[in-house]
């Protein structure tokens, strides 16, 4: 794994890593005391308000799409080019609370169906 960065950090604190990145993370911060040093830095920073455009971006999860447009993904319908990003953002950025909207809606749907 690469160095771990202070993104990564943030990253780990909002369980908004792919998981086998969580673990590694983990592992690191168990091992050294200086990444758990920086981790409290980054904690404290958060703690504090960070206002970049980044950070409330990811905060406010902007590019997340609604449990609606999620529910229209789950069925297939709705415009073409929003079910490719809600695809391309569950696949390949792998987005651990739409993820776990989706897969409450599919729950939904599952005890509807008996």
């Amino acid at each position: 794994m690469a160095e771990i960065t202070r993104q990564m950090l943030r990253d780990y604190l909002h369980d908004a890593l792919p998981d086998a990145e969580l673990v590694e993370v983990e592992k690191a911060l168990r091992a050294s005391p200086k990444l758990r040093a920086l981790y409290k830095e980054v904690i404290e920073q958060e703690d504090r308000g960070e206002h970049t455009v980044g950070a409330i971006w990811r905060r406010e999860r902007v590019s997340c799409p609604t449990r609606e447009q999620l529910g229209g993904f789950l069925l297939g319908a709705g415009d073409p080019e929003l079910l490719d990003y809600i695809d391309f953002h569950l696949a390949l950025i792998g987005c651990p609370y739409c993820q776990a909207n989706l897969d409450d809606l599919k729950k939904v749907a599952k005890s509807k169906k008996r």
